[in-house]
């Protein structure tokens, strides 16, 4: 069980302060051990305030969208898609899925640092698929927007029965 608990001192008293200083002092930030480390990055939405697309991780993908070809029914097909954090803080990957359970991505769990690379696999099994194929990969991550979506795609031909 890991505990992360941040404490910032300050010079001011928050007696001094006027009402609109103390609601924005920073206060200690402490992580639940049963949740993500990720809930103590700064979202960069909020309600109240313009949204800052400036100081969040952004994800720049060599390619987003990989076709396949024609492929037998039953291959499997698998995918690299590799990408940059050009933003200005840690990259973290929250989630990543499909719409389907024969698209099954793997990402980084660790915290990407600003100019460092990573990689997203994906593997498709054409098994009981035929036709033209099209799956979407849902990446989420605190990026602006917070979802970046990925395709693999191709064509599926049907096994000949003997």
């Amino acid at each position: 069980m890991i505990s992360v608990i941040f404490v910032v001192f300050s010079c001011q008293n928050a007696d001094n302060l006027d009402n609109k200083d103390a609601k924005n002092q920073v206060q200690e930030i402490k992580v639940n051990p049963e949740k993500s480390i990720s809930e103590i990055i700064r979202s960069p939405v909020n309600a109240n305030e313009p949204v800052d697309t400036v100081n969040v991780a952004k994800m720049t993908f060599d390619d987003t969208r990989f076709d396949f070809g024609t492929i037998t029914e039953g291959k499997i097909v698998k995918h690299v898609y590799k990408f940059t954090n050009t933003g200005k803080v840690p990259l973290v990957i929250n989630d990543a899925r499909s719409t389907c359970g024969c698209t099954v991505p793997k990402w980084p769990k660790d915290p990407i640092d600003p100019g460092k690379s990573g990689e997203i696999s994906v593997r498709f099994d054409s098994k009981g698929k035929k036709d033209r194929q099209a799956k979407p990969i849902t990446i989420t991550a605190n990026t602006y927007p917070n979802q970046t979506i990925l395709q693999i795609k191709g064509t599926v031909i049907p096994n000949k029965k003997d």
